[in-house]
């Protein structure tokens, strides 16, 4: 007889042979314990990146309409928070400034004064052991909204060839250097360059190692998509683009070899750590990175897979606790070694 069969009677009073499985892969299942104890992949704490955003003030923290249980917070709030991170092992924070005002440069960026140098000053002297990412780009900054030096015809550089209102690379190089030792200065464990402007890992780089930052970290948004999955972000940091948009500077979504070559560059130039954006819209670009380098690897779960999760729940449609650590454990399945997410609080309470 098959040694995967039994002999089973059957309901006519024969006895007939039914296959048995040997191989019960539903043994791992049976209980709470035994799902934890074989569970492959683990979410934690001490993964997530916390997003916040910062705007001149005090003791304001302001509800961001689209993004239900995010707010603008002054200085002093987001220290506030970083400390009530921090108690539930929450380890990191990304920081999106809010500036007093905007001009065609982004000048705010890199005054020392600036919100942001605020908010990390005021976030070490809360929580000296709270790793501060400051997100370095242009577009909260410049009363266009693009993130970085636009092609005009007041400028000496005009190229006309380009266009009027094309982003120009080398002039926002130039700008990513400044801001970011200012930065650094103010106690920045990472910059973050989140505007796809070739060569902008490499720029700041240098800057840093140049004014006695090397140990100034870089996390690169190595492949960062021009997604319609930002668009409540644009109202929590006040920042969308004045025309246009920014397919000419962020990937297009149908490309994942360009992705690659984008992660090589990084990696090239001297990035610490890589990104990719969004994240669960890409999850095969974030096991492409991960197949492909050794550098630790975030993911940044935006604020359109947040908002629209957030509606639903509101709605009674979906579990949101249930939906959002899956979510969150599917990216890490991917590969990502860290996740920024608006759920950062709540997924930690969760887990806790």
């Amino acid at each position: 007889m098959d040694v995967l069969s039994r002999h089973t009677p059957a309901t006519n009073g024969t006895t007939t042979q039914v296959p048995t499985p040997v191989h019960r892969p539903r043994r791992l299942r049976i209980s709470p314990a035994m799902r934890d104890l074989v569970r492959e992949t683990r979410l934690t704490p001490a993964q997530l990146i916390a997003p916040i955003f910062v705007r001149h003030g005090h003791n304001l923290r302001n509800p961001i309409a689209s993004m239900p249980g995010q707010y603008q917070m002054s200085p002093d709030q987001a220290a506030r928070e970083a400390r009530e991170l921090a108690a539930l092992g929450i380890r990191a924070v990304l920081l999106f400034g809010i500036p007093a005002h905007k001009d065609p440069c982004g000048s705010e960026n890199a005054d020392p004064a600036g919100i942001v140098p605020q908010a990390i000053q005021a976030i070490k002297a809360e929580v000296p052991g709270m790793v501060v990412i400051s997100d370095m780009c242009f577009c909260e900054y410049t009363d266009h909204g693009h993130c970085g030096v636009l092609n005009t015809p007041t400028r000496d550089d005009f190229q006309p060839q380009l266009g009027e209102g094309y982003l120009l690379n080398d002039p926002t190089l130039a700008l990513l250097a400044e801001a970011s030792i200012v930065h650094a200065r103010a106690g920045a464990d990472i910059i973050a360059p989140s505007g796809m402007i070739d060569g902008m890992v490499a720029a700041i780089r240098s800057a840093l190692d140049a004014a006695g930052l090397s140990h100034t970290a870089i996390m690169s948004y190595a492949a960062k998509y021009a997604s319609g999955f930002y668009g409540p972000f644009r109202d929590a940091a006040e920042s969308p683009p004045q025309f246009g948009d920014r397919s000419q500077y962020q990937m297009d979504p149908a490309n994942a070899r360009e992705a690659l070559r984008e992660v090589d560059l990084d990696v090239a130039e001297g990035a610490d750590i890589l990104m990719v954006k969004p994240a669960l819209a890409y999850l095969d670009i974030i096991r492409q990175v991960r197949d492909r380098h050794t550098l630790p690897l975030a993911a940044y779960q935006v604020s359109g897979e947040y908002s629209m999760v957030k509606a639903a729940a509101l709605q009674g449609w979906l579990d949101e606790q249930r939906i959002a650590l899956e979510m969150l454990t599917a990216i890490r399945r991917a590969g990502a070694d860290m996740i920024i997410t608006y759920w950062a609080r709540e997924a930690a309470e969760w887990l806790g």
